[in-house]
């Protein structure tokens, strides 16, 4: 029999007639219902985060590390249970979803070190005649009630990325999971439960879109971060009025093979980058760009790796690649292939549906007009081209509406340091694949692929207010 996870609004576990079924993506059976949250549940959430507020923003910061440990310790005492959880409800498989989870438990343990961080900083204001001894301190303030809306593909550590900041920096938090995965964010729910967290100060409610729109248009929330799609996301900023907003978008990423680059190393990068998560991760890598002096010594490396991928169930030790997140992403991917073959590109494996998996692809004589160049796959799917000047590489890699990160595979440093220049991306990934994130490190894009950025320091930072106190120490 499967379990029903009630919402945690407000510290407590709430129960309604409104149900979320989550369905395997790899053979559609029933893995569990989630109690669905209506706008009167957010309205309330945020009533109880902003008297909780009250609370968590005069918490000393020894109090929120140890919170935010205690959290660690709930994590790693569930890890497996969590993993096999991420595995049933959005298809990945078992391996990278105890990746995930370990990725998760860290995200928690720098947000706790953080949280005796957050910076200050004293100046002098003596710079003009008349300013004589005066002083400015400086220090950051928790800003209130934050909103979080996270996605299905990373469905525990891309919560933890909205969840742990919020909590380090004394501001309360209400999360929306997506409603394809909501089951481990109650899992979550459930180990922040036995903590020592004010009550009120997380809620985590699974809803729809329509359902959660308090959370934007409600001015009581002073922060909505969004990670999701660029479509979606551009939407919600429009409106979310007055408030500050972070946007984590979508990308096609591309990565550059030089002639100088270990052609075995990279091969096997990239293959990492292009098809852990079945592809479904918006820094997966998607456009190949490769010298054309190496192009077909690569090509031949890369492709039997391809080749060799397991596909299976994801509960199965061996599968390497599973289902998608459903039948209609995977049917228009299938779409852009046909469309792509018919405009001359060629399948140089993959390219099939097969129980309803994409099988791993690889295509080439792509053009970057192609739907599969041109806009967010995020499936099994990767293109390869050619190049013959290093700058034109670059600039293939910014022929794109996109601008999240990118790789690149050299060991000349005029071409490192142009790249890092000249690339239009938020991070630049020097020999390794575009789809690497350590969760400390600043991260988020450009043009469509967003505003701000993550990584527990620089989450904190927007989730804080600069104040300063000037003292005019001559009196």
């Amino acid at each position: 029999m499967t379990r029903t996870f009630k919402m945690y609004l407000g510290g407590g576990f709430v129960s309604s007639d409104n149900r979320i079924e989550v369905r395997s993506p790899w053979d559609r059976s029933l893995v569990g219902c989630a109690t669905a949250a209506s706008k009167a549940d957010y309205r309330k959430a945020i009533t109880l985060a902003q008297r909780a507020y009250q609370q968590t923003r005069k918490l000393a910061c020894h109090e929120r590390e140890a919170i935010l440990y205690q959290i660690v310790a709930g994590l790693e005492k569930a890890k497996e249970k969590l993993a096999r959880s991420i595995a049933m409800e959005m298809g990945k498989v078992i391996r990278d979803a105890r990746g995930e989870v370990a990725r998760a438990v860290s995200t928690f343990r720098v947000a706790a070190e953080e949280a005796k961080r957050i910076p200050g900083q004293i100046i002098d204001l003596d710079w003009l005649p008349g300013h004589e001894e005066r002083t400015g301190l400086i220090r950051r303030f928790p800003i209130g009630v934050i909103a979080g809306i996270s996605p299905f593909n990373f469905p525990l550590n891309l919560i933890a990325h909205k969840v742990a900041p919020a909590i380090a920096s004394g501001n309360t938090i209400i999360l929306k999971p997506a409603s394809k995965t909501p089951l481990v964010a109650l899992m979550l729910a459930e180990i922040v439960d036995k903590t020592d967290l004010p009550r009120g100060a997380l809620s985590i409610l699974p809803g729809s879109p329509q359902e959660a729109t308090p959370l934007l248009d409600d001015d009581r929330v002073k922060l909505v971060t969004f990670t999701g799609s660029s479509e979606v996301g551009w939407r919600i900023k429009q409106n979310c009025g007055k408030k500050k907003v972070v946007l984590e978008l979508g990308g096609n990423a591309g990565v550059i093979v030089a002639d100088d680059a270990d052609l075995d190393f990279a091969a096997g990068r990239v293959l990492y980058g292009g098809f852990s998560n079945s592809g479904q991760s918006c820094i997966s890598v998607q456009r190949i760009i490769v010298h054309e002096k190496v192009y077909r010594r690569f090509l031949g490396r890369f492709v039997k790796l391809v080749k060799g991928l397991k596909v299976g169930a994801p509960l199965n030790e061996k599968s390497d690649v599973s289902a998608m997140i459903d039948k209609e992403s995977t049917n228009k991917v299938r779409k852009w292939i046909t469309e792509a073959v018919a405009d001359g590109a060629r399948i140089l494996t993959g390219g099939e549906v097969r129980r309803g998996m994409l099988l791993p692809t690889v295509l080439t004589d792509v053009k970057p007009a192609m739907n599969v160049c041109r806009c967010e796959v995020f499936a099994p799917l990767v293109t390869i081209m050619r190049y013959r000047s290093f700058k034109k590489a670059v600039r293939e890699i910014n022929n794109s509406i996109f601008g999240l990160q990118a790789g690149v595979f050299t060991n000349r440093l005029d071409d490192v340091m142009y790249a890092f220049e000249e690339i239009e991306t938020g991070g630049v990934v020097i020999n390794d694949v575009p789809t690497y994130r350590a969760d400390h490190m600043p991260y988020g894009g450009v043009k469509d692929s967003g505003m701000q950025r993550e990584g527990l320091r620089y989450a904190i930072e927007d989730m804080t207010e600069t104040k300063i106190l000037v003292l005019n120490l001559k009196k």
